[in-house]
């Protein structure tokens, strides 16, 4: 079977769902907005589409491999002993205090569960979307697929390359539910659709992911530190996760954004730098293009030869489960998004992902062992070095003294980036899925984030306790991979249904989640069931132990999960009774009107805006919170009111004009009265909302006000 075509099949046939999905919402159209948006996910597709064929059919030109002629050997025997030297170290320890400054001091004005959770949920594309850079390349990114880069060429980027296939039913299908219904988690959402039970094995197995996932990234960086510095991988990750739960427990969502902004730059420079000297030096040689043999230019190497990499497995393992894990259900990514401080500013800043930085991304992650991959076929390293060993070797390789201690501060920004995220993740589900509904149901907001603040410090803990596990695997590749297809197929499978299935029921759910995830279980003991679902991937001399079936088809148990729990979400929900439809309102495909009336507590139009200036004036009390988004009030004069177009119960979006602070001086209001006592324009708060919009010394400059929905 041709992999790209069978990717091509499947990818497209979830991308034609969404533009189905969003054609019946009037999201897509052939005309006005709608068709701006419709060309805009054919251009999305048929970007991947021609760059993926292109690689896999393209016809290029190469130089043959020529045989290694010395000059390397004191970089490749330093293997197992430390690299750099002191001024690189000194580095990488200023880098991680200055990611400690930073996210402590934006962390400061954490008062609420909202602020430390969503960042005050008011934050630009743009800012959002180059912090998601530091969250997509993770901890385990550098290394995992520099491995992968070296041994496969740029097959290893189709983790990267292939979540076009999800924009459509993400931009257009879940992300104005999930930004509407202002859900504080994603077990929340299970437990309004289908109730208590559906969302109690939710936070269950979601909390299992999460930490998994915590665990996964302080083990990558604990190697990380063993190949560098000879330090123990244990040690070395428990180093690493107290610096990440400082600043996350001081600050919240706003110290990752903040700190993941300056850590995705830092990942894009290194990266983009790696492949600048690489090609610097190969350019007498040929060019680090042309010395990259063909097969490791190919998109996808291979579909079902190899039980290690196959194309069949990375498909729906990576880009299916995983992906959709990710985008979908990742309580990390799901803030993130809900930070933005528009549904339309997180459209935005998911196409830039999607468009612009996955590409680069895919680039960035795997340049090592691209460049190492391309110096042995150019002779300039010898053929028999360490795949896991390629990037640290090619980096140290190109770079002078302290420019290798900007690559370390790269490797250092990956992993805290994505810890970071994980860590206010669970945190958030812990607070409003386990805290609040079981421990205490009438705590504070004070006492909700002292609860948040201690269960960021004890996931930290119970990561560092997970690396031993993980330890066990021959890769980072292979234990991400494993653990991922294991414990993401229910949940992907149970929150499609859920969200474009009306029909889809409380007990299917329920179903579907339980009896999903015990067969994966099963099939972790008897692997043998996952053979009919193998598309022919042998299996692996994996050895015996308890962890044997664990490792046994660890991407192709991904495409059984998935089957077997869709196998049980249709069948039990063909035989049990549809839901009410006022439990779906606000919650399912083609009800976000009714999330929208919630969300500001009056009915809006999501396509409405109208943008002014305004001058601030003050209020002597805070004015009552307004809506399920619990939004304070503001009060405007005849002149605002008329520039807006602007009525009582609208919602405004008021903030600074400088348009480079990304929304961190702003704050969504709902408009109480149109009779403020003033001529001019002008737009009048309570004391908090004030203070969170206007900085020291600002009250006579005009802020900006949006008129949103």
């Amino acid at each position: 079977m041709d992999t790209f075509l069978y990717q091509l099949i499947f990818g497209g046939l979830i991308c034609l769902l969404g533009l189905y999905i969003g054609a019946r919402q009037g999201y897509i159209g052939l005309s006005g907005r709608s068709l701006r948006n419709l060309l805009i996910c054919l251009a999305v597709a048929a970007l991947f589409i021609g760059l993926q064929g292109w690689l896999q059919y393209g016809e290029m030109t190469t130089i043959p491999p020529k045989p290694y002629d010395g000059g390397a050997d004191e970089v490749v025997k330093r293997a197992g002993g430390s690299r750099g030297t002191a001024l690189d170290y000194g580095i990488m320890i200023g880098y991680f205090v200055l990611i400690l400054g930073v996210g402590t001091w934006f962390g400061r004005r954490q008062k609420t569960t909202k602020d430390f959770f969503f960042g005050g949920q008011r934050f630009a594309w743009w800012l959002i979307a180059f912090s998601m850079v530091a969250t997509v390349i993770g901890s385990y990114s550098f290394v995992k697929y520099s491995r992968i880069g070296f041994t496969y060429g740029i097959g290893s980027s189709q983790t990267y390359l292939n979540d076009w296939i999800w924009f459509p039913l993400l931009a257009f299908g879940w992300l104005p539910i999930l930004y509407f219904s202002r859900v504080t988690s994603i077990p929340e959402y299970f437990g309004r659709r289908f109730g208590s039970r559906v969302r109690l094995w939710a936070t269950i197995f979601i909390l299992v992911y999460l930490v998994g996932y915590v665990g996964v990234n302080l083990f990558t960086m604990g190697k990380v530190l063993n190949i560098l510095l000879g330090w123990p991988i244990p040690l070395s990750a428990a180093l690493i996760a107290a610096i990440s739960a400082t600043y996350v427990t001081a600050g919240g969502q706003t110290s990752v954004i903040m700190t993941d902004l300056l850590q995705g730059v830092m990942l894009l420079v290194v990266g983009g730098l790696i492949l600048f000297l690489g090609a610097e030096y190969l350019s007498d040689a040929g060019g680090l293009w042309d010395n990259l043999p063909r097969d490791a230019r190919l998109a996808f190497p291979t579909f079902n030869e190899k039980a290690d990499f196959p194309g069949v497995g990375i498909f729906w393992q990576d880009a299916v489960a995983n992906s959709a894990m990710f985008y979908f259900l990742n309580q990390g990514i799901m803030m993130r998004f809900m930070a933005a401080r528009s549904v339309d500013d997180g459209r935005k800043a998911m196409l830039s992902v999607v468009v612009i930085l996955m590409i680069v991304a895919a680039a960035v992650v795997a340049s090592g062992g691209w460049v190492a991959r391309a110096m042995v076929n150019a002779g300039v390293l010898p053929e028999n070095i360490a795949p896991d060993q390629a990037f640290f070797i090619a980096a140290e390789f190109l770079s002078q003294p302290g420019m290798f201690g900007l690559v370390l501060a790269a490797l250092t920004a990956a992993l805290m980036s994505t810890v970071d995220t994980l860590i206010t993740a669970v945190a958030a589900i812990s607070v409003n899925d386990i805290y609040k509904p079981y421990v205490r149901p009438d705590a504070t907001d004070a006492q909700m984030m002292r609860a948040a603040r201690f269960t960021s410090v004890g996931v930290t803990l119970f990561g560092v306790a997970l690396v031993p596990l993980f330890m066990t695997f021959k890769s980072i590749y292979s234990a991400h991979g494993a653990f991922t297809a294991a414990v993401t197929p229910p949940l992907v499978v149970t929150l499609m249904l859920s969200v474009f299935w009306r029909r889809f029921t409380a007990k299917a759910a329920l179903a579907t989640l339980v009896g999903g995830m015990a067969l994966v279980i099963a099939s972790l003991i008897f692997p043998e069931m996952i053979t009919p679902f193998a598309h022919g991937v042998p299996m692996a001399d994996v050895g015996d132990g308890a962890l044997a079936g664990l490792k046994q088809y660890k991407f192709m148990r991904a495409f059984f999960g998935l089957g077997v729990s869709l196998i049980i979400g249709v069948v039990v929900t063909l035989l049990t009774r549809p839901e009410p439809e006022h439990k779906q309102r606000g919650l399912v495909w083609g009800t976000v009107a009714d999330a929208v009336a919630r969300y500001k507590g009056a009915p809006g139009d999501e396509g409405a805006l109208r943008r002014s200036v305004a001058r601030p004036a003050r209020l002597d009390a805070e004015p009552p919170l307004t809506g399920e988004a619990l939004l304070p009030g503001v009060r405007l004069s005849p002149k605002m009111a008329a520039d807006l177009e602007a009525k009582a119960g609208d919602l405004v979006y008021v903030y600074d004009r400088r348009w480079w602070l990304g929304g961190l001086r702003s704050a969504h209001a709902i408009v109480q009265g149109v009779d403020a006592p003033y001529e001019d324009a002008r737009v009048v708060m309570g004391p908090d909302t004030y203070e969170a919009v206007i900085a020291k010394g600002r009250g006579e400059e005009m802020v900006k006000v949006d008129r949103l929905y």
